[in-house]
């Protein structure tokens, strides 16, 4: 359970706290009910412990935080101390109905470096052996998702300055109701601008419909102070045209004043006229590109964090994705909060951050929640961790499946969605759900198991379904972070750490001889069995493209994406004294700074280490005491 509740405002917000009002002809749009929307708002944010896990620089009292957790959670702690943000941008699931995924890439085996030729050439991305793993799943119904995002648009507003602004980037698929909780929570009078972000690649297309290729940003300020809006752009140019003027150091550029459509291009020229088509170009895939569903490019947030704020300023992005927010605050001076449930993303803005020498901190949210990677991930693994439960096609989407009992039948299982945050309290107003209307249209069951997370009042709770469980249904309550403890399962790793003399100086080192990740190994397997599946079925069609199967090495080198020296720190905080990543390539990336210099399967520092962090391709990450 949480430490405590921190509330989000001394007094309820005003104005209308439900979308009830907004009749259309087919539907009534509606958020929850009452009762829930005034007891969450009169609960407030639940506050957990942070733990300080590593601080990344020189600067130890550095006000940049890289937390991992829930929107609401960060939120709360950052309520409870005071701090408040300038701006904030967030770009959250947009409710598409799709899967993300990360494509995960097989480096080189170390161990055959004397048999890799041409090793300056570049390989591309097709031809190297990679497999998808599932990030999250933006699939939710429109009730479901703007219950949610009330819940964190209301945390976010509580912890924004009184002259602070926010953006919200959405699509077409939910972001005009987005627009109703947004005039809602901030105001219709606080709106300053719809952004359309349109771009030329990506997007989808429909054959019954034109190319979907904008996105939209929604920009509100928080009270009556005007928004800081730095609407003069200054576009820097490699050649002197029409129009242009020179700085203090002999650069060309022109000063524009932007408008409220960002076309994604560069300037064009045309008949010897400049054309703005707009200020920033589109996502450089060479040079940004991460792999990481939904990167937006760094230029799009350069405008938008110039436009509403100012060097020292707080810059919040709570949900952080590929960490682009805080990478662009970081290079203009502002401070940066960004935070996200994933370890990807965490891993990913974080090794980001240290390419650019930037200091923060990053931070655990100690919520109990034991997640594997990714919310949707851990849903994945928790159908497997639940004994005996199996799909269910009879049933609602409401029970993850059902469990098959000799004596009961059929026991359908009800697991809290980890993605909503919502859910992760059983409360009255979830278990009275759960009765009147999900238990209603079960046939011939005799009993349900109902997990929770947190538990507002076991007792409570107990009496209030011996009181008004109608349904003649038996209802189990299970603890699910007992099974959420059994998601993470520590890699193997054989290595030998030893010292040398070189020019007078000690060096230490660490060779990892063999890796061994029964995870990864698993999901190889099951790749390699699919795609022989698949080019079985094909084997009579045109498509006669063979298959080639990812094989891992005896030493499984081939699985390590990162390692990391600590010489300070024993226990505790970590303390990166020399760290290595390998690219997708398998070029070594030390401390940050790219070298084309292949791994050779070693790690070595002037200081002796006491702790090893290793990271697989695919994100988990085993912590090592050095032995002499």
């Amino acid at each position: 359970m949480p430490i405590k509740y921190v509330p989000l405002y001394k007094d309820p917000i005003k104005g209308q706290a439900i979308l009830d009002n907004f009749t259309r002809t087919k539907r009534v749009l509606k958020y929850g009910k009452n009762e829930e929307v005034y007891d969450h708002i009169n609960r407030g944010m639940p506050y957990y412990e942070l733990e300080e896990n590593e601080i990344v620089g020189n600067d130890k009292d550095t006000k940049n935080l890289l937390v991992r957790g829930e929107c609401i959670s960060t939120c709360a702690y950052l309520k409870d101390k005071g701090i408040e943000v300038d701006l904030v941008y967030i770009d959250p699931p947009f409710a598409s109905g799709m899967d993300y995924s990360k494509k995960v890439y097989i480096r080189k085996n170390p161990k055959l470096l004397d048999k890799i030729k041409k090793k300056e050439e570049k390989l591309k991305d097709e031809e190297l052996q990679s497999f998808d793993e599932k990030m999250y799943g933006d699939i939710w119904n429109k009730e479901m998702y703007l219950n949610w995002m009330y819940d964190n648009l209301m945390a976010i507003k509580s912890i924004m300055s009184d002259n602070a602004s926010i953006y919200v980037h959405l699509d077409h698929h939910i972001c005009h109701y987005v627009k109703i909780l947004l005039d809602e929570i901030f105001g219709e009078e606080n709106f300053v601008n719809e952004i359309i972000w349109s771009y030329r690649s990506g997007g989808a297309s429909k054959s019954e419909a034109l190319p979907q290729k904008h996105d939209v940003i929604f920009l509100y300020k928080n009270g009556d102070e005007n928004v800081i809006n730095n609407k003069i752009e200054r576009q820097y140019l490699d050649k002197p045209f029409m129009d242009t003027k020179i700085d203090k150091d002999g650069k060309y550029y022109v000063d524009t004043i932007l408008r409220d459509v960002f076309e994604g291009a560069p300037y064009i020229m045309n008949e010897n006229k400049l054309e703005q088509y707009n200020m920033r170009p589109v996502l450089n895939l060479s040079k940004e590109r991460l792999d990481y569903d939904t990167q937006k490019p760094e230029g799009l947030l350069k405008i938008l964090i110039e436009i509403a704020s100012n060097e020292g300023m707080v810059v919040a992005d709570f949900f952080g994705g590929s960490g682009v927010t805080a990478k662009v605050a970081n290079d203009l001076k502002r401070n940066f909060i960004s935070c996200d449930v994933g370890i990807n993303s965490i891993q990913t803005t974080r090794d980001r951050l240290v390419s650019e020498n930037a200091n923060f901190k990053i931070m655990d949210i100690k919520d109990g929640v034991n997640l594997y990677r990714n919310p949707i991930q851990t849903m994945d693994k928790l159908k497997h961790l639940i004994n005996g439960l199996n799909d269910d096609n009879t049933l609602d989407s409401f029970w993850m499946g059902s469990i098959k009992d000799s004596k009961k039948g059929k026991i359908p299982v009800y697991v809290p969605n980890l993605i909503d945050s919502s859910t992760r309290v059983l409360d009255l107003h979830i278990i009275d759900e759960i009765m009147k209307i999900y238990m209603q249209n079960l046939d011939n069951v005799e009993k349900v198991i109902v997990y929770y997370i947190d538990i507002e009042d076991e007792e409570k709770i107990k009496k209030y379904i011996k009181d008004n469980n109608n349904t003649g249904i038996e209802i189990e309550l299970r603890d699910l972070k007992v099974i959420l403890s059994q998601t993470i399962i520590d890699d193997k790793v054989d290595y030998l750490s030893f010292d040398n003399k070189e020019d007078s100086r000690k060096k230490y080192g660490i060779e990892i001889k063999r890796f061994i990740s029964d995870r990864l190994s698993n999901k190889i397997s099951e790749y390699n069995q699919k795609g022989f599946l698949n080019q079985e079925k094909k084997k009579d069609t045109d498509n006669k493209k063979e298959f080639k199967p990812i094989i891992i090495s005896e030493e499984g080198l081939e699985l390590i994406e990162y390692i990391s020296l600590d010489c300070t720190n024993k226990q505790g905080k970590w303390q990166s004294d020399e760290e290595i990543k390998i690219s997708k390539e398998g070029y070594v990336i030390t401390n940050g700074k790219k070298t084309k210099t292949f791994w050779n399967g070693k790690i070595t520092s002037s200081k002796k280490p006491l702790r090893m962090k290793v990271r697989n391709i695919a994100g988990d990450e085993v912590v090592l005491q050095i032995e002499n």
